[in-house]
């Protein structure tokens, strides 16, 4: 049986999208079947950072509503073996999406795959509580400002109102002073234990504006992320060392 994993952030603008993107293709690295699914109903972008945009013919919801099989509706990335995608709708759908039809979704996504991504919409809203409800743990992302480690604070309270007890979280942007913001500090303010930081890398963005992944490069970003799978896989890795 499988795991489902949901990426949240308190608001956009954090690098969460980024982040699955970049987590979930080292997570396959590992030899792992991943499955990436974008949950930001109507404002999707993960089809954009994976280079998917004219392979993803369906969404979740053609899966959801059972207008196609998990099987045929999953596309897989064709330069990373063991990641499959599954985007959003890119508008708001007639039918409304329930929790149960969602859990229903996600145990038969993990009868399949060894980790289910859940990319969240930004906030706390409908669409972060119903991903919540399916999540056997949860990754806060937050960039290393006050206002921001405000908002992941305020993130780890809404998933643990929602029974989310595996929280994990992961400083993006991360410059050489941390902005005067201490990855210590940043773990007492928000209270979440730390999965890892990704030092700013202007490459990140150039890499998934063109629609390649960031693995493909020897980047900082990209040995944050191998790191990070690493310790979601069970392993001990010192925060700066560098995985291959």
């Amino acid at each position: 049986m499988g795991k489902t994993v949901c990426i949240a952030s308190g608001k956009g603008g954090t690098g969460k999208t980024a982040l699955a993107a970049g987590l979930a293709s080292a997570i396959a690295e590992l030899g792992k079947t991943v499955l990436l699914v974008d949950l930001d109903i109507g404002l999707r972008n993960l089809d954009l950072v994976l280079g998917l945009t004219d392979s993803a013919l369906f969404d979740f919801t053609d899966v959801l509503l059972e207008r196609t099989t998990l099987e045929e509706a999953v596309t897989p990335h064709p330069n990373c073996e063991g990641l499959f995608f599954l985007a959003a709708p890119l508008g708001i759908p007639e039918e409304p999406i329930t929790s149960d039809a969602l859990k229903g979704f996600c145990e038969t996504v993990k009868q399949t795959y060894d980790i289910c991504i859940l990319d969240c919409p930004a906030g706390i809203g409908e669409g972060f509580s119903q991903a919540a409800s399916v999540a056997d743990c949860a990754i806060v992302v937050c960039t290393p400002d006050q206002t921001s480690l405000r908002d992941a604070q305020m993130t780890r309270h809404a998933l643990s109102e929602r029974g989310v007890e595996d929280l994990r979280l992961v400083v993006n942007r991360v410059r050489g002073g941390v902005d005067g913001v201490s990855l210590d500090e940043a773990i007492d303010r928000t209270g979440i234990r730390l999965l890892g930081a990704v030092p700013e890398d202007k490459r990140v963005i150039s890499c998934y504006n063109r629609g390649e992944l960031i693995l493909s490069k020897r980047t900082p970003a990209a040995k944050a992320f191998r790191n990070m799978a690493q310790r979601l896989n069970g392993c001990e890795v010192p925060l700066l060392r560098t995985v291959r």
